[in-house]
């Protein structure tokens, strides 16, 4: 870091002479301006700023210590002084020592001689610096914890006030607003940095870490600039180089004090909760811009329940995808807050997943509510990605149903079927069937045709005509006592079975050679 200097002699040969013989920027310094006498050293001392004066003793208007002595009374900070002086005027460099000056040099003034003094003084400025820098960041952070404090409703600490005074640039604001940053949970970092590095340069200002991942940006300004000048445009560069959709920015009302800066959170909350129906606007929402433009928190979602577990139950997607957007719809129309249609698609979205357990997370462990539901209740989404988050939820789930279903009724196909192999020989009707497994009838004759490729009535007069087959090749009995063995009461249509399976009748395919 290069510290300015300000050289103050009456001698213009001793200014030329440590101007041109010293080699101020290979140690750390660069001249910001020179005078001949302490009068017009106190002028440049207040317009330069500088971090090290060196300064003659002896000069015409004011001399070098009655300047420092002067600049004191005044201002007991930077710069640091280093006195010149000759041997015949050591006594002054000894008064300099009650005025807090360590550093003197004698003269005529040799480059080694000054190279080492002024090595010395860098690192003792570069020491200042680091604690002046820790000081800061130790108020600053301590300042930040009040003001954190009263966002959230804490009454105003006095002490607030004495730590603003002492950090740079907090005098002589009287308003006082709040931005509110969001952003995708990946961006937050970079986003935090990248704020930080362009407001840098707007003096009252601090940021904080809020709740669900918001960046607070606190700012004080003169009355005379409302709008927030230097910051707003700091603001609106981030906002252009994220761009819509990756953050949301939102301002709210000015205060004439610090301790209502709650207000002004309130109402950048109110502001940013718009973002919610628009999240593509590619601007910073103001609350101003906002105002009186407020959100529903009356929603009949009785209805949309029923209609959206109701699609879940029936496996209806073509419903639950048109119950969505009929949801989309009315949402908008009445501009419902968004904590209650969050509160709604959480709500929905654990009632689907006791449906269907998996379905929230795509499958994830049964039974628990996975990240998605997490991810919902901790980062505010724009009304869009909500629902689509629901409805993706709900196609998991009659997905999951459906496979499960499927499931279901191979394994019941298979009992069905074994139980009609053991009692194909008796009076069996597919009304009886039902009863005995508990299934609607027509549903069970689907199941069949479904899983088997044949009707149950077909099913069944294939299963005894195989058994009279065998009977017919394994035994002497009459053809009368096996049809009414294998399950025919009627002998005629026992004949008429056989002729349309076997392609021949009994009698014929009992003498038949195989």
């Amino acid at each position: 870091m290069k510290y300015k200097v300000l050289l103050i002699d009456d001698e213009p040969s001793a200014l030329e002479g440590m101007q041109l013989w010293i080699d101020w920027e290979e140690l750390g310094f660069e001249l910001c301006g020179t005078c001949g006498n302490g009068r017009e050293g106190l002028r440049l001392m207040k317009l330069l700023e500088p971090d090290l004066v060196i300064t003659d003793v002896n000069m015409p208007l004011m001399n070098g210590l009655e300047m420092i002595e002067a600049w004191q009374e005044q201002d007991a900070g930077r710069p640091k002084f280093v006195i010149l002086s000759g041997y015949s005027e050591f006594e002054y460099a000894r008064t300099a020592i009650s005025y807090g000056i360590s550093h003197y040099l004698l003269k005529p003034v040799f480059p080694e001689e000054a190279a080492e003094e002024l090595r010395e003084i860098h690192q003792e400025l570069e020491q200042e610096a680091n604690r002046r820098m820790i000081h800061e960041i130790a108020s600053e952070e301590e300042a930040v914890a009040l003001i954190r404090g009263l966002l959230y409703g804490k009454k105003a600490d006095p002490e607030l006030q004495e730590l603003l005074d002492r950090l740079p640039g907090f005098q002589g604001v009287s308003i006082w607003n709040l931005c509110l940053i969001q952003t995708v949970p990946e961006l937050y970092a970079e986003l935090r940095g990248r704020a930080a590095a362009l407001l840098a340069a707007y003096p009252a200002m601090v940021m904080m870490d809020l709740e669900a991942g918001i960046l607070g940006i606190v700012y004080g300004m003169p009355a005379d600039r409302p709008e927030g000048g230097t910051i707003e445009e700091g603001l609106n560069i981030l906002r252009q180089e994220y761009g819509s959709g990756q953050i949301y920015m939102a301002i709210g009302a000015p205060e004439n004090s610090l301790p209502g800066i709650a207000e002004s959170y309130r109402s950048a909350k109110e502001a940013l909760q718009h973002f919610f129906y628009n999240p593509e606007y590619a601007g910073i929402l103001a609350y101003r811009g906002i105002q009186g433009h407020s959100f529903s928190y009356h929603y009949d979602h009785i209805r949309l329940m029923d209609a959206l577990l109701d699609s879940v139950n029936l496996l209806d997607a073509d419903g639950y995808r048109r119950a969505l957007e009929e949801a989309d719809r009315s949402f908008r129309a009445q501009q419902v807050a968004p904590e209650v249609v969050r509160k709604i698609v959480i709500h929905l979205m654990y009632r689907i997943t006791e449906l269907a357990p998996g379905a929230e997370d795509g499958g994830g462990e049964q039974g628990t509510a996975g990240s998605g539901i997490a991810e919902i209740q901790q980062a505010m989404m724009p009304l869009d990605e909500l629902l689509s988050r629901l409805l993706m939820c709900g196609e998991m789930a009659i997905d999951l149903l459906m496979r499960e279903q499927n499931q279901k009724s191979h394994g019941i196909v298979q009992e069905i079927n074994e139980y009609i192999g053991a009692h194909f020989q008796e009076s069996l009707s597919i009304q009886k069937l039902a009863e005995v497994f508990f299934l609607h009838p027509v549903y069970l004759g689907q199941l069949l045709i479904k899983k088997n490729g044949m009707t149950f009535n077909e099913q069944l007069h294939h299963l005894r005509i195989q058994e009279a087959a065998v009977l017919l090749r394994g035994s002497k009995l009459k053809l009368s006592e096996i049809a009414e063995r294998v399950g025919y009461v009627n002998y005629g249509q026992f004949l008429k079975r056989f002729e349309k399976e076997m392609h021949m009748g009994p009698n014929e395919y009992r003498h038949a050679k195989f």
